[in-house]
């Protein structure tokens, strides 16, 4: 059992948690995640480590309510402990000095952008982050981001904050001024993605891109997180998260997210109907 230390509601449908796990918060590394289940009749879902406090031996992590384990997820108090915690999994960041480095965050993928930029600024780098969202109220971790920051960028679609637009606008605006990229790390929607990788692949940008594939036990048995990079079979959980995002197959992977939509929305309706009214 993994006790929950704290549960902050950051927007209708985004939380962060605290959560006591003592050796994952030792070995965790930067681009790495856990797989969590809140309770015996639960399904097992990925999040990643936001950050990690070795010490007090606690994790942070950021979910948005999409389905039922998120919303049973949201839904635990201070004190309360979720099931199972496995972790960390997946290949850590390669971490180096690269140059210039624009990290871009979408909505809840600012989340597991954080401790990359956090790797990649204390290893000497030029950072400049661009976060975007759909409006003011879904951003997440401005403050965070812009103190470890030597440039950011904030866009809303609505224009409700920031720069009105896409990050790929902002990107467009900073290869344009001139701006010499020796790295881009883009993670949030793969739609996001996709076009974060078309506009690089325009300029010759190395690109990487962390992978939201569906999973189920993390350390490649089941193969439901295959995904296609540079015309050959990966599993994201053991190959991944991070991979080429110029060598991605995203249509294959929307067309995979979309697999399970109707039978999680009637598991989220089926859930809620059970709640105490």
């Amino acid at each position: 059992m993994f006790k929950v230390l704290s549960k902050q509601q950051l927007s209708p449908d985004v939380f962060r948690m605290e959560v006591e796990a003592p050796l994952i918060a030792k070995k965790r590394k930067p681009g790495q995640f856990i797989i969590l289940r809140v309770d015996e009749n639960g399904e097992r879902i990925p999040l990643t480590i936001a950050d990690a406090d070795p010490k007090r031996g606690v994790l942070t992590l950021y979910f948005q309510t999409v389905g039922t384990t998120t919303l049973k997820l949201s839904n635990l108090e201070p004190g309360d402990a979720i099931l199972d915690v496995i972790g960390p999994l997946g290949k850590p960041t390669h971490i180096e000095k690269f140059g210039t480095v624009v990290c871009i965050g979408g909505g809840i993928g600012v989340a597991p952008l954080y401790p990359i930029a956090q790797g990649l600024k204390k290893a000497g780098n030029k950072l400049i982050s661009v976060i975007g969202a759909r409006s003011k109220s879904l951003l997440i971790m401005e403050d965070l981001i812009r103190e470890i920051s030597d440039e950011m960028i904030v866009t809303t679609d609505d224009g409700s904050y920031g720069m009105e637009g896409f990050v790929t606008d902002a990107l467009k605006s900073l290869i344009s001024r001139g701006e010499k990229i020796d790295l881009v790390v883009a993670i949030g929607p793969a739609i996001m993605m996709m076009f974060v990788c078309k506009l690089t692949k325009e300029y010759g940008i190395k690109t990487l891109v962390s992978l939201n594939s569906i999973m189920v036990d993390g350390t490649g048995m089941c193969g439901a997180c295959r995904v296609v990079v540079g015309g050959k079979t990966r599993f994201a959980c053991i190959h991944g998260p991070e991979f080429d995002g110029q060598e991605v197959d995203f249509d294959l992977l929307l067309k995979r997210q979309r697999t399970y939509l109707k039978q999680e929305k009637e598991s989220r309706e089926r859930y809620l109907a059970s709640l105490p009214r």
